[in-house]
């Protein structure tokens, strides 16, 4: 079994735990327990088997009627296993921080230290501001890997807000990333996010370096490190539908990349038709191109997402997300029902998607999904 854990920040992290549980007025401790099984009908595919336990620990201290110091700590345990017979179950798992950052806040100011999830943007299937996680809305779950940083947060009276972060140690693929940030770099951005109208409209900025390895290395004499700039702007508005759009450019500036430039665009509405338990429709549209210049021709991919939720009781759920990729004329389709107790949650999965997957290369078990398929997931809340 493979081991992340930062043995340092670790005993660093439990030795405030316990120091700060000696003052504590709030212990919180939960955890999350789920076993899956894939099928896939083609025969590259074998059946696997896994089991996931995400524990997390929290403490809370008010250090005065304004000002409040809290913790957060999870692991992500997981063990998975590909059946090729009875006697012949290969297997792989790993033991990793989840979540592990300490938190200082008011009721308008928030620092948030360690390794957390910062997402942000208006778009629900398709995000071109997926820049930190890996949130993907076919994971019943909704899990996804942190990033080592610093994140401070102000909320303004009239509800709009600014954010700055700096992030350090964070050198896997993150969102829609083809190229990994340098690890002992520093990446730097900020967002701000104001009301207009019935809406919200938000800037966001942010700038790493790349470390170029590989094949790509031997082009990119010059520079082993990349200094890469992303901006991004968006909103959301309601109209009676929800609407909204996300649009990013990224620059990565180096004259050795033959495509130094990457734009994405997104357009979404929702809404709530008023039929037997009321059906939510989502529909957005994506785009993603890398080309030589800002606005100029480029090349990439086109993808039309859908998705209809129905409650069909105060247990029963079912979700339905089609993705239509343009360019190579694929259909992607994904069914969960879902039934919730109050502790225990029952997902059955049936997918039916392209061999090669198009949308989302960079998410591990992506290849779980190609084919044609099912997916039985039983999760415990505790």
């Amino acid at each position: 079994m493979r081991s992340k854990l930062n043995k340092p920040f670790f005993v660093w992290i439990l030795f405030l735990f316990c120091q700060t549980a000696l003052l504590s007025q709030n212990f919180g401790l939960r955890g999350m327990l789920s076993g899956w099984i894939t099928v896939n009908t083609d025969k590259a595919n074998k059946p696997q088997l896994g089991l996931r336990y995400i524990p997390e620990f929290s403490l809370e201290k008010s250090l005065s009627q304004k000002y409040t110091f809290d913790i957060e700590f999870s692991l992500n345990a997981y063990r998975t296993g590909q059946v090729y017979s009875l006697d012949d179950i290969r297997t792989d798992g790993d033991v990793k921080p989840y979540r592990m950052w300490l938190r200082f806040s008011s009721s308008q100011f928030e620092a948030r230290l360690g390794l957390q999830k910062i997402n942000f943007g208006s778009a629900l299937l398709l995000r071109p501001l997926m820049w930190f996680d890996r949130i993907d809305p076919r994971d019943p779950l909704q899990l996804t890997d942190g990033v080592y940083g610093l994140l401070l947060r102000y909320y303004f009276l009239n509800n709009a807000n600014i954010w700055l972060w700096g992030l350090y140690g964070n050198d896997d693929l993150k969102g829609w990333e083809s190229m990994s940030s340098h690890g002992k770099s520093i990446e730097f951005g900020g967002r701000f996010q104001a009301p207009l109208g019935n809406g919200e409209l938000g800037f966001t900025y942010h700038r790493r370096q790349i470390e170029v390895k590989g094949l790509l290395q031997e082009v990119v004499l010059d520079k082993p490190l990349i200094p890469e700039n992303r901006y991004a702007l968006d909103g959301k508005w309601d109209i009676g539908i929800g609407l909204w759009f996300e649009a990013a450019l990224i620059h990565q500036h180096s004259e050795s990349l033959p495509l130094s430039w990457q734009r994405a665009l997104n357009i979404g509405m929702d809404y709530t038709f008023g039929l037997g338990n009321g059906l939510n429709v989502i529909g957005e549209y994506f785009i993603f191109e890398s080309s030589m210049e800002a606005f100029g021709s480029g090349e990439g991919i086109k993808f039309s997402a859908l998705s209809l939720n129905y409650p069909l009781s105060i247990l029963d759920n079912i979700n339905c997300i089609l993705y239509y990729d343009w360019e190579n004329d694929d259909l992607y389709s994904f069914v969960n029902w879902r039934r919730t107790y109050d502790k225990w949650i029952i997902n059955v999965i049936g997918f039916w998607n392209p061999e090669r997957f198009q949308i989302y290369q960079a998410q591990p078990g992506n290849n779980l999904f190609a084919g044609k398929g099912i997916q039985i997931m039983v999760v415990f809340n505790y």
